[in-house]
């Protein structure tokens, strides 16, 4: 098990290795697997990845609280986030919305998380991705992101109910975020302060589902953090640096999660989930499900 990421990145930069062949060299080293079965493996999974984004693209199931919004980011004609962005949030949401439906979703690294790092992945395919190996870069892309996420979940935690929202959507778009900074060129070490940097920027984020249900304000927060992740890689990319390293700032989000009152990891006894609308919400949900049984 990988239990930190320094160190990957002192491997690779000691070995002149990509950040995802050092962490497949380690992961090779402790499980005894093949390199080249850890990349079947990972490349099972971006087909599973990549099926679930079609699928949630072309979903009518409707969630039960909120309306589709990644079709709405769709069709705008002008935007201030920028192509790249809004392409992100709007698979993001999508996917989180399939989700939410019941729909087949990669967990990357959790349901309520899942559609961070395919939005943040296939926009850079879609926009970056031309007249190159897309399938062979997208496969170490994942590599890395599920290198950050083994450390998180060795070190703090995945989990809602025991970190907030911090530990699952804070930890995708981290993952996501060390993806992006490798697929555009970055260093090991940019990887690893783009994730620092990700992960610093969501501490606390608590989890409130409304009505117990990963819909309100899970969806947004999958689209909204692509953002995030997005413009740490892009930070880490100019040469700005994380002064708390990778693995200090995952300790840290354990630490928080573990200081979080039991009303805000996932319980919906906090938060935006005990506002009056959201009770609302809840009475409205109950009634329905009631005339249905009659």
């Amino acid at each position: 098990m990988l239990r930190a990421v320094e160190k990957i990145v002192n491997l690779a930069e000691e070995e002149q290795l990509s950040f995802p062949e050092a962490v497949v060299r380690l992961d090779s080293r402790e499980t005894g697997v093949e390199a080249a079965e850890i990349r079947a493996r990972m490349s099972e999974r971006l087909s599973d990845m990549r099926r679930s984004v079609r699928e949630a693209c072309a979903n009518t199931v409707p969630c039960r609280i909120e309306e589709p919004m990644g079709t709405k980011l769709r069709s705008m004609t002008s935007s201030m986030s920028g192509d790249f962005i809004m392409a992100a949030s709007a698979t993001a949401m999508e996917v989180a919305s399939y989700n939410a439906a019941m729909g087949r979703i990669v967990a990357a690294p959790t349901a309520g998380s899942c559609g961070i790092l395919p939005g943040m992945l296939f926009a850079w395919e879609f926009f970056c991705g031309e007249g190159r190996d897309t399938e062979a870069m997208l496969v170490d892309a994942l590599i890395t992101a599920g290198a950050v996420g083994e450390v998180t979940a060795f070190r703090a935690t995945l989990a809602g109910a025991y970190g907030g929202c911090q530990a699952e959507c804070g930890a995708a778009a981290a993952m996501g975020s060390a993806a992006l900074a490798f697929l555009r060129g970055g260093t090991p070490a940019m990887s690893a302060h783009a994730a620092a940097m990700t992960f610093k920027s969501v501490l606390g984020l608590v989890c409130d589902p409304v009505g117990g249900l990963v819909e309100c304000p899970c969806i947004k927060r999958n689209g909204i953090l692509v953002a995030n992740g997005i413009l740490c890689a892009d930070m880490a990319l100019a040469g700005i640096v994380s002064a708390i390293p990778l693995d200090e700032v995952i300790d840290s989000m354990g630490q928080i999660g573990r200081m979080m009152a039991p009303a805000l990891r996932e319980t919906s006894l906090g938060g935006l989930a005990v506002t009056p609308t959201a009770a609302e919400i809840v009475k409205n949900l109950k009634m329905k499900k009631a005339g249905d049984a009659e």
